[in-house]
């Protein structure tokens, strides 16, 4: 196996605490770091500088690991060994916090929404051109069915010879009916692929304006007297996570709205109206965050205020399209970086604000 580069000369104590874990974990699976690169079809440099702690990696990048780890082993990780590094994670996130490591994340949750548009965009090219294909079929078939049917008329002393003559009456009207079905499933398909092109460039022009609020991080909002700023609810089960994400989002000077369970965010929607945006947890008692959220869309007066999930689950495929079915405009992961948070919070209060304007 090749040798791993020393760890960094400059680095953090919790930056190397994680990449010391992160390289007792990748020596396990005994295999070169140029090797594993091509496996998980990564840039080698990058994943040995976050093996030496010179970079932060994403919590994909080791989820990956124990689960390669986990396959070369013939075993799963443990759940121990899963929460000391998330904890590590957690620690080397908070401790390396940045607006060059906010613009990483952005940057990459932008290419995600944009990869996500293309794939849309490409879809609906193909939808379109089958609809249409089957349309100009159909418009064929009933021409035919027309002309047969003119001569039926027309010659109906002949309807012997004339059903001798065209045999296939029946067929052609069979594979009408099943272009037409044909059509109705791709106008949907298509219906939903614009839908989802939709939702996905929207995404690219907010994480765009939230990458600039990270390069303009010490621009003050539009001016306007503090009393009507927005207020901002965060609604989390666990105190401590409450009081973090209070600690983030005070040097915003907006009102910060704290609860800590579905039912009672419900009530605080009730009780005020000018909420810029809710920050919302997924894994909560009773009612989870999918729930509230719902809950949340189908009030008139609330459907309209933006949310975001805030998770230690991780940002799979399949949570984040939940996320996004569920009416959420952004889904980030635990443990999340202050820059990232604060950004979205502030394009949020921006856009509240200039809508309000215009009223």
């Amino acid at each position: 196996m090749g040798e791993l580069r020393p760890l960094g000369d400059d680095l953090t104590d919790a930056s190397r605490a994680l990449a010391q874990a992160l390289r007792d974990l990748f020596e396990g699976m005994d295999v070169s770091v140029r090797r594993y690169a091509a496996r998980r079809q990564r840039d080698p440099g990058t994943f040995s500088r976050y093996l030496n702690g010179t970079r932060l990696p994403p919590w994909q990048v080791i989820t990956d690991l124990f689960t390669d780890l986990a396959e070369d082993r013939g075993a799963a990780v443990t759940t121990d060994a899963i929460e000391l590094v998330r904890r590590l994670h957690g620690s080397a996130v908070d401790a390396g916090a940045s607006p060059k490591h906010a613009m990483e994340i952005l940057e990459q949750q932008l290419a995600d929404a944009d990869r996500a548009s293309r794939r849309s965009s490409v879809r609906g090219d193909v939808l379109g051109d089958a609809l249409l294909d089957r349309t100009h079929r159909i418009a064929d078939l009933e021409v035919r069915l027309s002309q047969l049917e003119a001569d039926r008329i027309a010659e109906r002393k002949r309807a012997d010879e004339l059903a001798a003559a065209h045999p296939d009456i029946s067929g052609l009207l069979q594979e009408r009916d099943a272009l037409q079905l044909d059509v109705q499933q791709l106008r949907a398909e298509l219906r939903e692929a614009q839908a989802l092109r939709v939702a996905a460039e929207d995404r690219c022009n907010l994480l765009e304006r939230q990458l600039d609020a990270v390069e303009k991080s010490t621009a003050p909002l539009p001016a306007t007297a503090s009393q009507d700023m927005p207020k901002i609810l965060i609604v989390d089960d666990q105190p401590g996570n409450l009081l973090a994400m209070t600690a983030v989002l005070a040097s915003l000077d907006q009102e910060l709205v704290t609860v800590s369970s579905g039912r009672e965010a419900l009530k605080a929607l009730l009780d005020h109206e000018d909420f810029a945006v809710i920050i919302m947890d997924v894994q909560m008692p009773e009612m989870d965050g999918y729930e509230t959220c719902a809950h949340i869309k189908r009030r008139p007066r609330n459907r309209d205020v933006p949310i975001i999930f805030l998770t230690a689950m991780g940002v799979d495929s399949e949570h984040s399209a939940r996320g996004y079915a569920a009416g959420a405009v952004d889904y980030i992961s635990k443990p999340f970086d202050p820059w990232a948070l604060r950004a979205k919070v502030a394009v949020f209060t921006s856009i509240y604000l200039e809508r309000r304007a215009q009223q």
